[in-house]
């Protein structure tokens, strides 16, 4: 995620980070050098005169523009989902992590220590889970032995672990620590969490139909190769820069709605889901009585990962 302050607006005519350029650029290129090459040729294409005008790029233009915003906002539905989920994490390992400090056992954190870290690696094999990295990563000492034994073989780490804090829940309860019903309104909340864990699924395993992505491709680039045949016999030389400048609106934003669509990735506009897992573990540190770390910042590029 890219974090940074707003700068002025003449700045922010020139600033390149955010501006999907670099991605974009080969694109640009070529669509520019052929409305150049339109221009020299006078609109002419193996000596046969392209008679097209403007007239009909406004009603294609129209058209591109409305499925564009469309994939848009799929896209960012998906990526909004999907911090909304990650947001009832943070809240649901905050409430959870309060209820075992303060109204089980005789209110120690020593007694609630292995639940509570256990709601960080929850988080943190989430994570993984959902960037395709090894299960393991980043957990350390939050888990037992014997779960983090299980973890490289299993298919699903985050429920694991569920599993395990749940069997905790159960060791209190069956000892008296922990009434029934305090238990089954803690268990409420690892189906909450369960279900966040499942909904974050459903959009990594989910993407867009592919029809969409080749529709809208061959659309922007269909449009943008032919519009210098209808721009040249009226605005000549400027054709160019026109074509440059349709293009990079329509390329751009066909590129920001391919980012976010999987927004657990590690592009520059995806989630910074280890900022977040961060502030998960920051939360509990402190609930705990524990110095948490300092929090991530932005790296010299203002990505925040």
């Amino acid at each position: 995620m890219i974090v940074r302050p707003r700068p002025h607006w003449v700045r922010l005519l020139f600033v390149r980070r955010g501006s999907l350029l670099r991605r974009i650029l080969s694109q640009q290129l070529f669509v520019f050098f052929l409305a150049c090459a339109v221009v020299l040729a006078h609109g002419e294409l193996f000596h046969w005169k392209v008679t097209l005008t403007s007239a009909p790029f406004s009603l294609m233009g129209v058209a591109l523009a409305i499925f564009l915003g469309f994939r848009i906002n799929t896209s960012y539905d998906r990526y909004w989902e999907a911090r909304r989920l990650w947001g009832h994490v943070l809240v649901g390992a905050r409430n959870l992590a309060r209820q075992a400090l303060t109204l089980s056992g005789d209110g120690s954190s020593v007694q609630a220590r292995p639940f509570v870290l256990g709601l960080i690696a929850f988080a943190a094999t989430m994570r993984n889970e959902l960037r395709g990295r090894p299960a393991a990563d980043g957990l350390g000492n939050l888990l037992p032995a014997e779960v983090l034994a299980r973890m490289p073989a299993a298919r699903s780490a985050p429920n694991l672990i569920l599993l395990w804090l749940g069997a905790w829940l159960r060791a209190r309860r069956e000892a008296g620590e922990l009434t029934p019903m305090l238990a089954q309104h803690m268990e409420a909340s690892l189906d909450r969490l369960a279900e966040t864990l499942g909904g974050c699924e459903r959009i990594a395993n989910t993407p867009l139909p592919f029809t969409y992505s080749v529709i809208l491709h061959r659309s922007c680039y269909l449009y943008c190769m032919l519009l210098p045949f209808g721009l040249v016999d009226s605005i000549g030389w400027m054709t160019p820069l026109v074509v440059a400048f349709v293009s990079y609106t329509f390329f751009a934003l066909e590129a920001l709605s391919d980012e976010i669509e999987e927004p657990f990735g590690t592009m520059a506009n995806d989630l910074a889901l280890d900022a977040i897992v961060a502030g998960v573990d920051a939360s509990l540190r402190e609930m705990l009585g524990e110095t948490p770390p300092p929090p991530p910042r932005p790296d010299a590029e203002f990505i925040l990962t």
